[in-house]
């Protein structure tokens, strides 16, 4: 079966069939307890019912219509979306089918505000050191991880790289005139579950603002719920001027967004920008159940409960293996004193034991472990996926 597709990916020995709540099975009826999401994509698991029925009729109604046109379940979804991110100053919606997507309409919006006020030079993205915004030549150049540029330069120039959680370099980077916007990640998934200070993304916020440099954040992975607040930076308490979105927005289905506040929010004008799938009906059906779901603040405390959850029995443990834990909602990165791979491994191959379950966690790195659980996850079933956990290190 896998000699069709190309080599693209460190595949595990192991091919599902069907999902149920949190929990996956094979092709041979073995169950795994998911713990990746499909990284951070599955935010509401597998089959959930109100997201099954929405596709399911929407399926029957109508797939797909050009941007030439407005179909009554996209516009309901952007503006449920926009009303969601109205708390982080948010006014207005572009939907596009994936996160580099939307992180390349950011770029895009930042230079073109940059070039109607102040004229051409001042086109630099800042972005950071341990980002990842995206597979594209344009967003693997904003992506501060040498890993995923090799063997695919020349990128698009106009990018650079400053350390996280370093004011100075902040402040020394973010030249006004050279910079039209920074892009961050105010929790770096890719890279390992790395947090951004709160005396960090103020003082990115002030410097910005004072600077006139578009303050953008990249929320595919750590946005829609997954941290206990919709957007991640409402924990932050700044308001910035584009946020992107994707994995987790439409629940397993492809989307993306780029939302704009209001000093990027008129920036595009017609034929400025587009997306063949922004906006497919399918997705905003699955989206806007999602919406419906993870908006309500009792849905978002039990996130973060869980996500508390987690991290405590983590470290009551006190495990000899364990080097550190960091982590914010239903996010966690475990750094470990051994490989991380041979540790997913072992998670699948547990499943092939007689009356065991597997489980299914996330490399981010050579050493860490990346935890991205569903958001439906029990608490049975999470001291479930932790005791199997602890035993596969």
């Amino acid at each position: 079966m896998n000699d069709v597709f190309m080599n693209t990916y460190h595949r595990l020995p192991v091919t599902f069939a069907k999902g149920e709540g949190a929990w996956l099975f094979d092709i041979d009826g073995n169950k795994y307890l998911d713990f990746a999401s499909g990284i951070a994509v599955n935010c509401l698991g597998h089959n959930y019912p109100p997201l099954v029925k929405a596709i399911a009729e929407q399926a029957a109604k109508l797939n797909h219509t050009c941007n030439y046109y407005m179909s009554d379940v996209s516009a309901a979804f952007a503006e449920k979306l926009a009303a969601a991110c109205a708390g982080a100053g948010m006014k207005k919606v572009f939907l596009s089918n994936s996160g580099a997507e939307a992180n390349e309409g950011a770029c895009k919006l930042a230079r073109k505000y940059s070039l109607e006020k102040y004229g051409p030079g001042r086109h630099q993205i800042v972005t950071l050191k341990g980002s990842f915004h995206g597979r594209t030549i344009t967003t693997l150049a904003a992506t501060g991880q040498d890993v995923f540029h090799k063997d695919f330069g020349p990128f698009t120039e106009g990018f650079r790289y400053i350390a996280p959680n370093d004011i100075k370099a902040l402040e020394e980077a973010l030249d006004p005139a050279a910079t039209a916007g920074l892009l961050l990640e105010a929790i770096q998934g890719e890279s390992g579950i790395h947090i951004q200070s709160q005396e960090y993304i103020k003082a990115a916020a002030k410097l910005c603002a004072e600077r006139d440099i578009l303050l953008m954040f990249d929320e595919v992975q750590c946005g829609v719920g997954r941290t206990g607040t919709f957007l991640a930076c409402e924990a932050y308490g700044v308001k910035p001027d584009a946020v992107t979105l994707a994995k987790g927005l439409c629940g397993g289905i492809p989307a993306g967004a780029l939302l704009a506040g209001p000093k990027t929010m008129d920036v595009f004008k017609t034929g400025d920008h587009g997306s063949t799938f922004g906006g497919n009906p399918i997705a905003a059906a699955a989206g806007f159940v999602v919406l419906d779901t993870v908006t309500k603040p009792e849905f978002l405390r039990s996130i973060k409960a869980k996500g508390e959850q987690i991290m405590n029995i983590i470290k009551s443990w006190n495990h000899s293996k364990i080097t550190e834990v960091r982590g914010k909602g239903l996010m966690a990165g475990i750094d470990i004193t051994e490989e991380s791979w041979p540790i997913l491994e072992k998670g699948i191959a547990r499943a092939h034991s007689a009356g065991k379950s597997g489980l299914l966690v996330l490399a981010a790195g050579a050493k860490t472990l990346r935890l991205l659980p569903p958001y439906i996850l029990s608490d049975t079933e999470i001291e479930e996926g932790l005791d199997i956990l602890r035993s596969l290190l």
